[in-house]
């Protein structure tokens, strides 16, 4: 058996077992090996119902009765209920907040019951129980050695295939004996301590003990960040390579312009300023990301990147410039750059285009070298593609096929984790000369993160805000002090000021639907505060089932103070600027991330009026506690991203789905050594080796990750 073979030729598939693992990624034999316990259970010892004391750890074997979802007596707690017979009786089994385990077993299901006997003489129940299915011939194979084995592996499963499938094919595998050929090189497993690529499968799949299984997590950990460091600075290496504009912006051109802005610049933006314009004049493309706080000033940071590549004559020619695209995520955003834009370059004679699905726009217009004016579509591409149009800003709209430019020299993309790999290059690679990349965000990032996903990228950091910018007062509020926070409000309504609140949901949960999440919903919260809390007030709803034009409709309102309080889901944390807006408050606070609360607490960092943070958590719970009290005392929101990761683990702050890295890779970035390690590892081995022509595995296991993996 290979490790490439495809399932189907060593396993009997019914189409129910195809389905699931499709579900979950699983096709060839090596898939099935790479397809990791999410944790192991360690059996009690065997016994029977009517030998069960209070306390006891124990592993029973029998059949399923009266399984059903309900919700606990007093505290409304979904859970699953049945019971569990064995030849002496049966005993009761419950599992709480999981009531779906009731749809998964038919009545009568054989199965092997691993759990704690709780409660009292005569009441007794297993809390929480492993389930294992189970034939009626293995029902009665079981010896008591076997039933309390060592561990066992629990597997992340799909409807269709279960731990015990995976056990059983993983047995199987083994016994055939399956050839695997390891991406590692031997001094580098040495160097680290690192098991083998087999005695890890082993370990991990079958461990003796739970040490066996924490190395080989660690092994397969360093693996993945390695395979990810090689193919980042692979990129790295070919794009340095490449051809890129040479931009020569002179000091005295560069002074002015910012002299001209409406603040003064902080050290940090210099710093990034300084750094961006170093890249841009090397003559190779920049790759670099630009990572700051809400409010930190990176438009101002990519408008001067910008009017230095503008101010730039093509190669060869004495007239002419360079030309920029600056993509955003929303039309919201485009707009409000368009906007910020022009204030930048209003003394300054630079053409600039607005592009999106709804219209075109260009600035200055001929009426009037202050104002914009709307154009055709038709015209404004025809002047992008002459070059009369040096700045160009829109949303996805630019990627399309019939936007092109004539000496595109550099690309910023806004919040760039929300654009696919394929999106910034459809836009970066319409010239054989390869433009610059500004990448920005003002989403916290780790710095493990950051070094793993944009290796390939440089990083820059504004870590300073503008002067008179005032930190937000952000405070806890219990339900007991709701009245008092909504008088604060209240307050800074009366002195003119604006609100959000947010809800976790949209609509109100189904009563009915044990299933729903119980939280605080826009609609109903939106009609009890205008009828009970702020009669007074004019109060909007937003939220992401609402059409994009009636979104805009009511930002556009919001921004004209035709709205007092927006009523809205998370939509608004990547949102419009409304500098009026001074206080939020944030329901079910525990339900979002470290680094989400701190997002949308920057929608109020917008002036110089003094800005405040309600946080309502609906529960007490001790994590609760300690994160919201991290966001009420950490300094920024890099700060606050390190507590989230350490917290909540990056899984939970960036989503492995989205970054197409697995659970034990996500978990590895926790350990700065260990992505450290691994990407001095790969600089060097790429260094030596670009090709990776003596590294023949190594090659294979990158090309085939970079396939399947995507940097979103």
């Amino acid at each position: 058996m290979h490790a490439g073979d495809p399932l189907s030729s060593h396993f009997r598939l019914s189409d129910a077992h195809t389905k699931a693992l499709n579900r979950l990624g699983i096709k060839m034999v090596r898939d099935v090996l790479y397809h990791f316990p999410a944790r192991y259970e360690q059996a009690g010892g065997s016994g029977s119902v009517a030998e069960l004391v209070a306390g006891q750890d124990v592993t029973l074997v029998g059949s399923l009765e009266k399984l059903e979802a309900k919700k606990s007596w007093k505290s409304r707690v979904p859970m699953t209920e049945g019971f569990l017979r064995d030849d002496s009786g049966r005993i009761k089994l419950r599992w709480f907040n999981q009531p779906y385990i009731a749809k998964m077993y038919a009545e009568g299901a054989l199965v092997r019951a691993s759990g704690k006997v709780t409660g009292s003489e005569g009441k007794l129940y297993l809390a929480n129980p492993s389930l294992q299915k189970i034939s009626i011939e293995e029902a009665g194979m079981f010896t008591p050695e076997e039933v309390s084995a060592e561990l066992f592996a629990v597997y992340p499963e799909s409807r269709g295939v279960s731990s015990l499938w995976f056990r059983s094919a993983i047995k199987k595998i083994f016994d055939a004996g399956v050839e695997m050929n390891d991406p590692l090189p031997p001094e580098m497993l040495k160097k680290y301590n690192l098991p083998t690529l087999h005695s890890a499968v082993v370990w991990i799949h079958q461990p003796k003990e739970l040490k066996n299984a924490t190395a080989a997590r660690k092994r397969f950990a360093f693996e993945e960040v390695f395979l990810i460091q090689v193919e980042r600075n692979r990129e790295r290496a070919a794009l340095s390579k490449e051809q890129g504009f040479r931009v020569e912006a002179s000091h005295a051109d560069m002074a002015e312009f910012m002299d001209d802005f409406p603040f003064a610049p902080t050290a940090a933006q210099k710093r990034a300023v300084a750094a961006i314009l170093k890249d841009m004049q090397r003559g190779a493309p920049m790759g670099r990301l630009l990572e700051g706080d809400v409010g930190s000033g990176k438009t101002a940071v990519a408008a001067t990147a910008a009017y230095a590549t503008v101010r730039t004559r093509p190669a060869g020619q004495n007239f002419g410039t360079l030309q920029v695209a600056y993509m955003a995520p929303t039309e919201i955003l485009a707009k409000q750059h368009f906007e910020s834009f022009i204030q930048y370059f209003e003394h300054f004679p630079i053409n600039i285009g607005l592009i999106t699905g709804n219209g075109c726009y260009k600035f200055p217009s001929k009426i009037s070298r202050t104002k914009a004016t709307t154009i055709s579509r038709a015209q404004l591409l025809k002047w992008v593609a002459g070059g009369e149009i040096p700045v160009v800003i829109g949303t996805h709209a630019l990627i399309q096929k019939s936007v092109k430019f004539k000496h595109l020299a550099l690309v910023v993309i806004d919040e760039q984790h929300r654009f696919g790999t394929n999106q910034r290059r459809a836009l970066a690679r319409k010239e054989k000369t390869l433009p610059h990349l500004l990448s920005m965000t003002a989403t916290p990032i780790p710095r493990t993160l950051a070094l793993t996903l944009w290796g390939d990228l440089d990083l820059t950091l504004l870590d300073e805000m503008p002067p008179g910018r005032k930190r937000v007062i952000t405070e806890v509020v219990a339900q007991g002090e709701r009245a008092a926070a909504y008088e604060k409000i209240r307050a800074q309504l009366k002195e003119g000021r604006q609100a959000y609140i947010i809800c976790p949901r949209i609509d109100e949960p189904d009563p009915e639907k044990l299933f729903a999440l119980q939280a605080k919903s826009v609609k109903a919260e939106a009609k009890r505060l205008q009828k009970d809390i702020f009669p007074e007030y004019r109060i909007g709803v937003l939220h992401s089932k609402m059409k994009p034009k009636d979104k805009d409709e009511v930002m556009v309102q919001l921004l004209a103070h035709e709205i007092d309080i927006l009523v809205a889901t998370s939509v608004v944390e990547v949102g419009v600027n409304v500098p009026n807006a001074t206080v939020i408050m944030i329901e079910g606070a525990e339900r979002f991330g470290l680094s989400q609360l701190h997002q949308l607490r920057g929608r109020v960092v917008r002036s110089v009026y003094q800005a405040y943070c309600f946080v309502v958590p609906e529960s007490k719970g001790e994590a609760t506690v300690a994160r919201l009290k991290a966001l009420v005392e950490a300094k920024n929101g890099f700060e606050l991203a390190e507590l989230d990761m350490a917290q909540r683990g990056p899984g939970e702050l960036a989503g492995n789905k989205q970054w197409g890295i697995s659970d034990i890779g996500m978990e590895a970035l926790k350990n700065l050594k260990l992505v450290e390690a691994a990407r001095t590892e790969a600089q060097q081995l790429v260094a030596h080796d670009p090709t990776l022509r003596a590294h023949p595995t190594l090659k294979a296991a990158v090309e085939s990750r970079t396939a399947a993996m995507h940097f979103e």
